[in-house]
């Protein structure tokens, strides 16, 4: 089992509910911990999963998370349930699902190659490109495929800290496209994290458009909204500036009374005058690079896609098969149920 790097040195005192010092405590007056079990594949982390751990984390005390080794679903192809035995002990609980991201919906997009995937998600053209991919031949699983995102400020709220920075604390800004926000992003806010005894790390997030400036293809592969809750899952992130000037300039750094301004090893690409984007924290000796140890890119993430194009899309239609499966058992089983249930009643 791999550990959340910012439990403490003495997690087992606290799983136990003691405290230091607090062993002649009796079991009655020790709060009782609970511990929460939730499991899935997580394939390309996004913020459906952020989303899904923050609700269960927020049913208990300690959070143990199961990652699959493939891509199963709960349900085998004779309907039954998995977590049969835990509902049976009334220990079963269900976190609401995310609307509008799936990995399914996010693999069709890199695939798609245009620029505007994100923003056209309503086009016909869109719908039939992820149908092809993310269907298989026999209907279509409602666990499976795209639906609409809408960013709404709870949904932000819910994701956010909420903390503003404290006298004393050293205000660190990052800027960029945060994309299918990965390991190597999360290693790299670590690491600028660890710049300071009482870091406050401010993100500052590109709008779309300039993502694609920069980068083009098809990025960014997720929308402006989506990356804000995908950075704000992380646990070093404070504060997220929504749509970031490329140019970190003086209003900035004054407005955010920034202390240090970090970017990693990767390229930094030049503003749309051919000027430097951090000419003015590296004028005011404030700039740093910052290496992750993590060399995993965003771009990385898509070719790997891109060269597995049939694997992927012969994964997913077989998902979607043996997701209608299961629903076809589903349906059986509460017709079977339906029809002892009233000869119980004729009896």
């Amino acid at each position: 089992m791999i550990k959340n790097g910012h439990h403490a040195a003495n997690d087992q005192g606290s799983e136990a509910g003691a405290k230091p010092g607090d062993s002649a405590c009796s079991p009655e007056k020790r709060k009782r911990v609970v511990r929460l079990w939730c499991d899935g594949c997580y394939d390309m982390v996004h913020y459906g999963h952020s989303n899904q751990l923050r609700q269960a984390k927020a049913m208990g005390d300690y959070l143990i998370v199961g990652v699959h080794t493939d891509d199963d679903i709960t349900l085998t192809v004779d309907g039954k349930d998995t977590y049969a035995e835990v509902k049976r002990e009334g220990r079963y609980r269900e976190c609401k699902r995310t609307q509008g991201v799936s990995t399914t919906d996010l693999v069709g997009r890199m695939l798609l190659m245009t620029k505007a995937h994100h923003s056209n998600i309503d086009n016909p053209d869109y719908q039939q490109h992820t149908d092809n991919f993310g269907k298989g031949p026999k209907g279509h699983s409602p666990w499976t495929g795209v639906s609409q995102f809408l960013q709404t400020s709870q949904k932000i709220i819910q994701f956010a800290s909420g903390k503003e920075p404290q006298p004393g604390d050293t205000i660190i800004y990052v800027a960029g496209a945060f994309d299918l926000f990965h390991i190597g992003h999360v290693d790299f806010l670590e690491m600028v994290y660890k710049q300071a005894e009482r870091p406050y790390v401010i993100v500052g997030l590109h709008f779309d458009q300039e993502v694609n400036r920069y980068k083009g293809k098809n990025y960014p592969i997720m929308n402006i909204h989506e990356r804000t809750l995908s950075v704000l899952a992380c646990r070093y992130v404070s504060e997220v500036v929504i749509g970031a000037p490329y140019a970190v300039g003086k209003d900035l750094l004054d407005h955010f009374k920034v202390d240090l301004v970090c970017h990693g090893k990767t390229e930094v690409f030049p503003d749309k005058d051919a000027s430097d984007p951090y000419a003015e924290p590296k004028k005011r000796g404030i700039f740093r690079t910052v290496d992750s140890g993590n060399g995993l890119t965003t771009d990385d993430i898509v070719q790997r896609i891109i060269e597995n194009r049939l694997q992927f899309e012969a994964r997913n239609q077989k998902k979607e098969a043996k997701e209608m499966a299961v629903i076809e058992a589903m349906r059986r089983r509460e017709e079977e149920e339906q029809s002892e249930a009233a000869a119980q009643v004729a009896q």
